[in-house]
């Protein structure tokens, strides 16, 4: 599977533009605020139906619009497919598959697979939990059937639980019937995420041990704020009967997914709290890469790589050691400028120049 090209109109700051891409590597140039990481937005968008960042969907429009149109073509051995989303200004959002209209953003899932690569991705060890939450529901979405639908579920049924918190009376009753839902869609939440951590701590185990040749050994584990146990569940439920008054109180739900981690830690230590900046970065791209290699095995395509300004954050050792691990996938690199010694390293492709958003042309 790769993309073919990809039309943006109002989106961002592109009016109207149409780009057409390599099937290896395509490395867009510019200036800071050009545009650059917007392309790689729309070709993100296409694939999750959201974007990368953390953004309203109107915020996607281009300002004094009314409305964005995203359509990418892609290729695979089946043929050709396309997709287009239609934003409006007033939060209405219409998405096509092949021409026909799709009414779950989830039914998108199937179609690109893609990893994103971007300067907070390399914070990810040393920010805060909800960052590393972000990363194993971002990847989950792609490879889990119905993690995506139990993550809605469960963000909709803890933002009534919330609110209801903070009434002055309380209806132990009505409590009881969202702490019984949280408990369901939390428990199949949990029960997925740990055995992904299990999948890519192996994964990821070998790739910083080749990284480091052997010097260091990465470990990750799932942090559950609420006990594992096999009658989960149960568990999950006694204990949010068991938290109500502290929950009450604070007006707000304290135990669940919504306040888990990954402990990251290399020789026992904890990277989170005492790894150096060149640890934790590692670390970081020792993840990412064990992304690319769990979506090979589950599902039997190479995915789609977006690397949004990355290399300017790392040193020239580990900008290599990134290049050479990326095999022979589509990549999008956006960069305000590529190092000769680098650019030698990559497989043939396009280079373009973007300026105030447009592709100006291709080098």
């Amino acid at each position: 599977m790769y993309i073919k090209e990809i039309e943006l109109n109002n989106f961002r700051n592109y009016k109207e533009q149409k780009v057409s891409f390599s099937r290896g590597v395509n490395i867009f140039i510019g200036k800071n605020a050009q545009g650059k990481t917007n392309l790689l937005e729309g070709i993100y968008l296409n694939a999750f139906g959201k974007s990368f960042k953390n953004v309203k969907d109107k915020e996607l429009i281009k300002f004094g619009e009314e409305y964005c149109r995203i359509k990418a073509v892609s290729e695979s051995e089946e043929g050709e497919n396309t997709t287009e989303i239609v934003i409006k200004n007033d939060g209405r959002k219409g998405i096509k598959k092949d021409g026909v209209k799709i009414s779950k953003t989830s039914e998108l899932l199937d179609r690109i697979f893609i990893i994103i690569f971007s300067p907070e991705d390399l914070r990810i060890v040393k920010d805060e939990p909800e960052k590393r939450r972000r990363f194993i529901n971002r990847e989950l979405c792609q490879i889990r059937a119905g993690y995506l639908s139990d993550l809605n579920d469960y963000g909709r049924i803890l933002k009534q639980r919330n609110i209801y918190l903070k009434e002055k009376q309380i209806d132990t009753d009505l409590l009881d019937i969202w702490d019984r839902q949280l408990a369901a869609c939390g428990t199949r939440i949990v029960r997925k995420r740990s055995q992904f951590v299990e999948r890519i701590d192996e994964i990821s185990r070998k790739i910083h041990s080749g990284i480091t040749e052997g010097t260091e050994h990465l470990e990750l584990k799932y942090e559950a704020s609420i006990a594992p146990a096999e009658n989960l569940e149960e568990v999950f439920y006694e204990t949010l009967v068991g938290t109500r008054e502290d929950d009450i109180r604070n007006g707000t739900t304290g135990r669940g997914p919504h306040r888990d981690d990954i402990r990251i830690s290399a020789d026992g230590i904890d990277l989170r709290r005492f790894g150096s900046q060149g640890q934790q970065r590692t670390a970081a791209l020792s993840l990412k890469l064990s992304e690319i290699k769990i979506i090979e095995e589950e599902k039997g395509e190479k995915p789609i790589l977006l690397l949004d300004d990355v290399l300017s954050e790392l040193d020239n050792d580990r900008q290599l050691m990134l290049i050479q691990s990326l095999g022979e996938n589509q990549m999008f690199i956006t960069t305000t400028e590529i190092m000769e010694s680098v650019a030698s390293r990559l497989p043939k492709g396009k280079y373009f120049k973007i300026v105030e958003g447009q592709v100006a042309s291709e080098i």
